[in-house]
């Protein structure tokens, strides 16, 4: 077998694939869903998609849009309320516009160069933000900040079409769950020393050029995870059925119309929504109840980096068995980090610390990864080889309009008060689980 790998690179390493049949718990090299020649390039694959990973999950959290970017528009004078678009942006930016470019990328038979250009583009918004921080301030800055937040998105929208179509390409089926929680893992690991650093030394968040710091070192991830990710050998894949957009329209809305277990998946994703939405929140009400200034983001980070270490494996191996009973698992959890966040208004003064109230960042991220695990897991699974980018597009742009029009929820913290939309998100939650129990499993979801 190993004569038939081409020479050179990290894929004929023979630690590679002993690495490889460790994480995967895989002997025999069987492959499913993927043809022999792709199989023979697996092992090195999933490590170049590992390592990537890594890279842009550390990226994530160094530069996350609900946690870190908010303390630099306050630090940068921004008006407040810029914060609120910060979540709708990053998600709705990235997924409305799929539909209009997974038939595009159909037509061509590789496809991780639209990775790699996304992800270069998404460095370059990085290094431009970084140049805004440090030359501008005020309202400007804050415009300036969410038009390249919104560029930065649309391009990970073109990277998050191919990545899934790349992936079901070049990786075994139920080895895909495993690839992803490495992913996230390994960049979590990460996330907790930059968590540490920025707990110690950001203090009080007045210092400008911290923030410059860590939007350079996430672009320079970025453009890492670009050439990584250029690396990975990927056969040539099924081109018939290219569309345009108008026709990929009309073929999304076929698709809803016939594939009634997809509807529900998406359901249950929108629903699923309210374990991501909330986490702004969360850090809104953990200043209302514990004082907590941005001295705090640092823990927050260090904790919801710490829930994706410790459970990005268990729901890796857990989705490649049955990705919809992540789906609702997960969802359950971040059910109860909203209760938890709740119980702070009742709980004893000396309970309600920034130390204290790190554990509902943690269980949240433990939520977290496993709705990002299950849904990606499910859906590379469940869709055909050549409608993929399809199902994907359908999806992802259905969730991003979902999740713009999720920007009203804002407002209403400022009528009611962030208790009442925290009880809300939760009550949400529980509509999402109740609809990923009941999905059929990935295998049955095309009928």
């Amino acid at each position: 077998m190993d004569k038939e790998i081409k020479e050179g690179g990290l894929h004929d390493h023979k630690a590679t694939r002993n690495i490889y049949e460790f994480i995967t718990q895989d002997d025999d090299n069987a492959c499913e869903a993927i043809p022999d020649s792709a199989c023979r390039q697996s092992p090195g694959n999933f490590m170049l998609n590992a390592l990537n990973g890594t890279s842009t999950k550390l990226a994530e959290q160094i530069a996350s849009p609900s946690l870190v970017l908010p303390w630099l528009l306050s630090a940068l004078g921004a008006p407040a309320s810029f914060s609120g678009f910060l979540v709708p942006i990053h998600k709705g930016g990235s997924l409305i516009p799929q539909l209009s470019i997974s038939g595009r990328i159909r037509t061509f038979e590789i496809r991780k160069w639209f990775w790699a250009a996304a992800g270069f583009t998404q460095a370059a918004a990085l290094l431009f933000m970084a140049l805004v921080a440090w030359t501008l301030d005020g309202f400007i800055a804050g415009i300036a900040i969410l038009v390249l937040l919104a560029i930065f998105s649309m391009a990970s929208g073109v990277g998050s079409v191919s990545f899934k179509d790349v992936l079901a390409k070049t990786i075994p089926k139920g080895k895909r769950g495993t690839l992803l929680s490495v992913r996230a893992a390994a960049g979590g690991i990460l996330a907790l020393g930059a968590g540490w650093l920025l707990h110690t030394y950001v203090g009080e968040g007045e210092n400008v050029s911290l923030y410059v710091i860590l939007l350079l070192t996430a672009a320079g991830l970025w453009f890492l995870a670009s050439i990584l990710f250029s690396l990975i050998r990927e056969f040539p894949g099924a081109t018939d059925g290219g569309r345009n957009a108008l026709d990929e329209a009309r073929a999304g809305w076929d698709l809803l119309k016939n594939q009634r277990a997809f509807v529900r998946f998406i359901m249950a994703r929108a629903f699923l929504l309210g374990v991501m939405l909330v986490v702004p929140f969360y850090a809104i009400f953990a200043r209302e109840i514990t004082g907590t200034q941005i001295s705090g983001l640092g823990l927050f980070v260090i904790a919801n980096s710490l829930a994706t270490v410790l459970s990005s494996y268990f729901w890796g191996r857990f989705a490649d068995k049955s990705s919809r009973r992540v789906l609702a698992s997960a969802g359950f959890v971040g059910m109860l980090s909203c209760i938890l966040a709740l119980s702070f208004l009742i709980l004893p003064e000396e309970w309600q610390n920034p130390y204290a109230f790190s554990s509902v960042f943690f269980v949240a991220g433990f939520s977290q990864a496993g709705i990002r695990l299950g849904r990606k897991t499910y859906l590379v699974d469940a869709a055909p080889e050549k409608e993929r980018p399809l199902y994907v597009a359908v999806s992802n742009t259905l969730i991003g309009v979902i999740t713009v029009l999720s920007a009203i929820l804002g407002f209403s913290a400022d009528l009611f008060g962030v208790s009442w939309l925290i009880g809300l998100f939760g009550a949400l939650i529980g509509i999402g689980i109740a609809l990923a129990i009941s999905l059929p499993e990935a295998e049955k979801m095309v009928s």
